[in-house]
């Protein structure tokens, strides 16, 4: 009697990164440095012997000019690559602002970033992920339009959606932003377009000082932002019921054909940046119960993209709960 075969396993989650990405020197003093990454892949590799089945590494080729212009103004292109440009002539450390600096490695880290981001949506659209995750910096969320600021060069994940939404059948995408700060960012570019839904969840009052509740969007976005600002020190399950609440709010009006998570681990309970008091269970349930009510319109197709978290051993162990859950919730 033939051996029945097993049942086919589904397709793997995305882990995207590059090397690249390490190369984005801040300085050690920095709360963005480069052990951030180094941090995540060691508390990755410890976690392989549950993983390693279900999780597949990729490293996708950075993203060109084009890419970052769905999201960017030239101008603003052409100044991030000068400053980068003068860090390499001079070999030094650069800064933006007092937040963000540049050093000579950080233009490759930046395209190599937005290129994780690009190259992941295009994988769970064409079903070679079930999920995926990008452990990348520096981080986006901040990123304007026409704005470099609080550590973030280009929006990874405002290229991203702008790239998923020229693909056939993607017609609406939503963010979701955890990060214990504003992605003011994320805001500014998708402000009037009714085609992306920002929701996030932050602390206020906190840097960098937007997110009110009263911020809905404009024009033709008008109804497409949900803000919920959140007083620091208040038991952890508050957040996830908040996020919960916002995120069928949001769903009521809105069904995206695919989810984008803005995962800042900053919302933990130890992170010396913020107030939160996520733990690594709450992150587990956060994306748990993002994939689950997504599910139906975006069927279960969802990348998310490393923002904050800025203790290492704390992020490690929350990325490790993230990747896990998006594993078994998209299952």
């Amino acid at each position: 009697m033939a051996k029945s075969r097993p049942a086919k396993a589904p397709n793997p989650v995305g882990l995207f990164q590059h090397p690249d990405c390490s190369r984005h020197d801040t300085g050690w003093g920095h709360p963005e440095h480069q052990g951030r990454l180094r941090a995540v892949m060691g508390a990755l590799e410890r976690a392989l012997p549950e993983l390693h089945r279900d999780v597949t590494p990729h490293m996708p080729a950075p993203a060109d000019t084009a890419a970052l212009e769905l999201a960017h103004a030239p101008g603003h292109i052409e100044r991030i690559r000068e400053v980068c440009e003068r860090s390499v002539d001079t070999g030094r450390i650069l800064r933006l602002d007092p937040d963000t600096p540049v050093s000579p490695g950080s233009w490759d880290a930046a395209l190599a970033a937005a290129g994780c981001g690009v190259a992941a949506v295009d994988a769970v659209l064409d079903g070679t992920c079930r999920a995926a995750f990008c452990v990348v910096r520096p981080p986006g969320h901040h990123a304007t339009r026409d704005r470099a600021m609080g550590f973030c060069l280009f929006n990874n994940i405002a290229v991203a959606a702008r790239h998923a939404l020229t693909r056939p059948g993607i017609d609406r995408v939503l963010i979701v932003d955890w990060d214990v700060h504003h992605g003011n960012g994320t805001q500014d570019i998708f402000y009037e377009d009714p085609s992306v839904f920002f929701l996030s969840m932050h602390q206020h009052p906190f840097y960098p000082g937007t997110g009110m509740a009263d911020e809905l969007g404009r024009g033709a976005g008008e109804g497409t932002t949900l803000n919920l600002p959140m007083p620091a020190g208040l038991a952890s399950e508050r957040y996830v019921e908040a996020l919960v609440d916002g995120l069928d709010r949001a769903l009521a009006r809105f069904a995206p054909d695919l989810t984008l998570i803005s995962a800042g681990f900053d919302a933990g309970v130890d992170d010396p940046l913020g107030g939160f008091t996520l733990t690594e269970a709450d992150f587990d349930t956060l994306a748990h119960e993002v994939v689950g009510r997504t599910g139906s319109s975006a069927r279960n197709r969802v990348v998310s993209f490393l923002e904050g978290g800025y203790n290492p051993d704390e992020l490690g162990r929350n990325v490790v709960s993230h990747l896990t859950a998006l594993r078994d919730a998209t299952a």
